[in-house]
């Protein structure tokens, strides 16, 4: 009975927050902007690498899953063409959606530094609804329509974003998911558009001590959800900082960051390092009881290549 009572108040509260909220849902997202706007992709002017797992709710058999791994790319003779791409799988107990989509983006130089930039995503989605359901009312038809089987279908799916920033100093973003509304109504689900504003800010306390505030809204059909960070960077190496989503989590999260020395391959200098990051969700929600939080890690590796210069050499006519 205790069981069931929790997996009903989970089932609940997944249903509840999956119907608001369809895009997966990360707590460290300052360092997955692009997963949500397009504009992003080659913003940190580099080649780079990030993979994200999330165990949510840990403590609930099947809890939420989600897989993340993306690329980001700057290119062109000006270096003002972005390119990204993001493949991620979601676990939601019977439900799995999978997403892959494509970002190209357009960065535009103005005064001081600053830029703006556009982009798009185009891509797929794909959900899949596995067979194992049990009725609660035996005249279900959709349930005698999945029982005993796996069911899959695709769709495309599109999205666009904009950007002004300063690099290393802040960046403003507005977004939208899922513009294409498209409808899998094989396996009953619709996906609806998500908008999405960002925002965010270095300041310098000191030599060594970089203050970093982020702030993020999320909404899909007319819900809203506020998520707040803010950390502290030590050397440009250690940080560590709190998260903060109101009616759902507060969270706690560190990371590590290391540049390695350049190196060269024939005329080209090679710049690389790597971030790693773990934040752990301390659960307010009403499950908050039942669940033992949600775990949160992510690795990126980035590189930048760079030509060297031709030195050149003068010969002196005496010595012909």
């Amino acid at each position: 009975m205790i069981n069931k009572y929790l997996w009903s108040l989970a089932l609940t509260v997944l249903v509840s927050t999956a119907i608001a909220q369809q895009d997966p849902q990360y707590t460290q997202w300052q360092f997955d902007r692009l997963s949500v706007n397009p504009a992003f992709s080659g913003i940190d002017r580099n080649h780079s690498i990030t993979a994200f797992h999330r165990d949510q709710w840990d403590g609930f058999d099947r809890d939420p899953k989600t897989y993340l791994v993306n690329y980001s790319g700057m290119f062109g003779p000006k270096m003002n063409i972005g390119a990204g791409a993001t493949f991620y799988t979601e676990v939601l107990g019977q439900q799995q959606n999978t997403v892959f989509r494509v970002a190209p983006s357009y960065h535009h130089a103005l005064s001081n530094g600053h830029y703006v930039s556009v982009g798009v995503s185009l891509g797929m989605f794909g959900a899949k609804i596995g067979g194992n359901w049990v009725y609660i009312d035996e005249d279900d038809r959709v349930v005698e329509s999945l029982r005993n089987r796996t069911t899959s279908q695709n769709a495309f799916d599109m999205g666009a974003g904009f950007t002004f920033y300063k690099p290393r100093k802040y960046y403003f973003g507005v977004s939208s998911t899922h513009i294409n509304a498209a409808n899998l109504d094989k396996v009953y689900f619709q996906t609806v558009r998500h908008f999405y504003v960002m925002g965010g800010y270095e300041m310098d306390l000191t030599s060594d001590l970089t203050l970093r505030p982020n702030v993020l809204v999320k909404n899909a059909t007319g819900s809203t959800q506020f998520d707040v960070n803010a950390d502290v960077i030590w050397n440009q190496m250690l940080w560590g900082g709190l998260a903060f989503r109101p009616g759902d989590a507060i969270a706690p999260y560190v990371g590590f960051q290391k540049n390695f020395n350049p190196i060269t391959s024939g005329r080209t200098m090679i710049n690389s390092g790597f971030k790693l990051g773990y934040s752990y969700d301390v659960t307010t929600s009403a499950i908050k009881d039942y669940s033992a939080g949600s775990h949160e890690v992510f690795l990126t590796y980035s590189a930048s290549f760079s030509p060297i210069p031709i030195r050149a050499k003068h010969s002196n006519p005496r010595f012909l």
